[in-house]
């Protein structure tokens, strides 16, 4: 989130609130993803409680992040917001920052690696299907056969043949389909809130969910049992988590959700290869096809959000002039 330019009293983003600039924002989103779902496979193990962990490191990125605001966003931003887009802020907020980590990671001590890697990417799908009705977007053949394109790579990856239904997976798609209705409020939230008030309350509220959690389960003792590398990593994941947020809000503000969820799927190709250079070893001939198949899926839709755009100034969203934006 870069620091807005100031022309005549009036905010000027410092990002271009085109759809190219969205796609762009989202890609460097999914390499960000890609590290953070690699490193925190080790940071996991540093901070064995989930809960816990999920919730120092959404403190740190929501310090990092109202740093960041609070020489962009002026008083008169925050008064502006009316009562609808705090209220869709809230729900964001409880929902995509508290209740959906709640549910994804108590699913994810019940249910197997594969069965929540796959049901936890397959949040494109979701938000394709409500982003059409909800959001007015358009899906025309080539969009659609990107998407099938993606869900076949993700297949190949993350092969679905050993899910075993129950309570766990239960609990991780509604975790994930929680993070789709939240995907598909953030993009009508944004169309009249700053980029940096969204991203920061969307953590924020979040926190008093997984707070009062730690609270009423009485595991918040062991925050004060975390040692020095365990309090490092919740920092590094921290810092990267705040990142990504900003990215990942601002590329929403810019690009149609369904474009945006899809190109975030590119992220498996950033962990694949950490986890190859880590192992060493040759990849399989399924992952193979698995990462191609998404490579050429989120190149499309990306190449095809930007060219039906033909005006490269014309804008993704309504957003006044007076809203600071980044």
């Amino acid at each position: 989130m870069n620091e807005p330019e100031t022309h005549s009293n009036k905010i000027v983003p410092a990002i271009p609130t085109t759809v190219g600039w969205g796609v762009g924002l989202a890609v460097a989103a999914a390499c960000i993803s890609g590290l953070a779902i690699w490193l925190n496979g080790f940071a996991v193990k540093q901070v064995p409680d989930a809960a816990v962990y999920t919730t120092l490191k959404n403190v740190v990125a929501a310090v990092v992040l109202l740093t960041l605001a609070l020489p962009m966003v002026r008083p008169a931003d925050v008064r502006s917001v009316n009562r609808s887009s705090w209220a869709g802020l809230t729900v964001v907020g409880v929902i995509g920052g508290g209740v959906a980590f709640l549910l994804f990671f108590s699913g994810l001590a019940m249910a197997s690696a594969p069965s929540a890697a796959f049901l936890q990417k397959t949040m494109f799908v979701w938000v394709a299907i409500l982003a059409v009705p909800l959001l007015g977007e358009r899906l025309g053949l080539a969009q659609i056969a990107a998407l099938a394109t993606l869900v076949v790579g993700q297949a190949l990856i993350l092969p679905p043949r050993d899910i075993a239904w129950g309570i766990g997976e239960t609990l991780i798609l509604a975790a994930t389909l929680c993070w789709a209705v939240e995907v598909v409020i953030v993009r009508r939230v944004l169309r009249g809130v700053a980029t940096p008030i969204v991203a920061t309350g969307r953590l924020t509220i979040g926190l008093v969910v997984l707070v009062g959690f730690l609270a009423i389960t009485g595991r918040a003792g062991g925050i004060l049992a975390l040692g020095p590398q365990a309090w490092a990593w919740v920092l590094l994941t921290g810092l990267i988590l705040a990142g990504y947020a900003g990215l990942w809000f601002s590329a929403l503000r810019r690009a149609p959700a369904t474009v945006v969820t899809s190109v975030l799927v590119g992220g498996a190709l950033i962990t694949g290869a950490l986890q190859a250079l880590a192992k060493g070893g040759p990849p399989t001939v399924d992952l193979v096809l698995g990462y191609v198949f998404i490579a050429t899926a989120v190149g499309a839709t990306a190449l095809l959000a930007v060219w039906a755009r033909p005006l490269a100034g014309r804008r993704a969203s309504p957003v006044g002039s007076e809203v600071v934006d980044a």
